[in-house]
C-alpha cells in the first residue's frame, strides 16, 4: 500500500515524526557497538530516518550518516544538520569493508529485503565491525499486537524473534549475539576478523563472547 518500504507512510508523517517518537537508546547502541572488534569511527545509521539513532551516536562522539530510502525522512534529517544518503537497503552504495559499524533502529521490519539487507551490510563492514540492530519480538504478547496493527496500517511489514534473526546473521557470515531479550531487543552481528577454525584445532574464535562477557 505505501511502496518499497513503507516508504510512502514515512514520507508522509516526516515533519511528525520526531515530535511523537523518543530518542533512540544510548544503553542500547553502546551495548551493542561494545562487541566491535575494531575502533568504531565508519558508522552508518541505516533506515535511520529523521537520525533518531544518528543524534544519540552524535551525543556519544561518533559522526553517522544516515542511509534511508525516504526522501521526505531525509529531508528532515538534514534539516537537523545530520549528513544523509538516499539509498536502498539491499544496494548499499559502499565499497566492500568500508563501515566499521552499522545501526539499524526499529527499521529492518520494513525493508523489502532484509536477508539481502544483512548481506549487504556484511559486504560493508570490515572484519571486526558490527551490525547492531533493534528490533520488536512477534512472539511476545506486545509484538503480535503491534504486527497487527501495522498490517491492518497497510504496512508490509515483517518481523523476526531474536532467534531467527541471529540465524539471518550467521547466514550472512556475522556472528550473531542476542544482547537484550524481550519485546524491543538488541541483537549484534560481528564480522569475523580472521576465517572460522573449527574446534579439532582447539583454537577459539575470535567475537563469540557471551552478552556477560561483552557489551555491558
Amino acid at each position: 500500500m505505501f511502496g518499497h518500504g513503507d516508504v510512502g507512510f514515512f514520507d508522509r508523517i516526516a515533519p511528525l515524526y520526531d515530535a511523537f517518537m523518543p530518542p533512540a537508546s544510548a544503553e542500547d547502541l553502546r551495548a551493542g557497538l561494545a562487541f566491535a572488534h575494531r575502533p568504531v569511527e565508519r558508522v552508518v545509521d541505516l533506515g535511520g530516518g529523521t537520525g533518531r539513532a544518528s543524534r544519540t551516536l552524535q551525543e556519544a562522539g561518533l559522526d553517522p550518516v544516515v542511509f534511508d530510502y525516504s526522501a521526505g525522512m531525509l529531508r528532515r534529517a538534514g534539516e537537523a544538520g545530520l549528513p544523509g544518503v538516499r539509498a536502498d537497503a539491499a544496494t548499499l552504495p559502499v565499497r566492500d569493508g568500508s563501515l566499521d559499524a552499522v545501526v539499524v533502529t526499529d527499521a529492518l521490519h520494513h525493508f523489502p529485503e532484509p536477508e539481502a539487507a544483512i548481506g549487504e551490510v556484511a559486504r560493508a563492514l570490515a572484519p571486526g565491525g558490527v551490525l547492531v540492530i533493534r528490533e520488536f519480538d512477534p512472539t511476545t504478547r506486545r509484538g503480535r499486537a503491534l504486527a497487527t496493527l501495522e498490517s491492518v496500517a497497510g504496512m508490509d511489514s515483517q518481523f523476526f524473534g531474536a532467534e531467527r534473526l541471529v540465524g539471518l546473521l550467521g547466514d550472512a557470515g556475522l556472528r550473531g549475539h542476542v544482547v537484550d531479550p524481550g519485546f524491543g531487543y538488541t541483537v549484534v552481528g560481528v564480522k569475523p576478523t580472521r576465517p572460522e577454525r573449527g574446534p579439532a584445532n582447539g583454537d577459539a574464535s575470535e567475537g563469540t563472547a557471551s552478552t556477560e562477557e561483552r557489551g555491558r
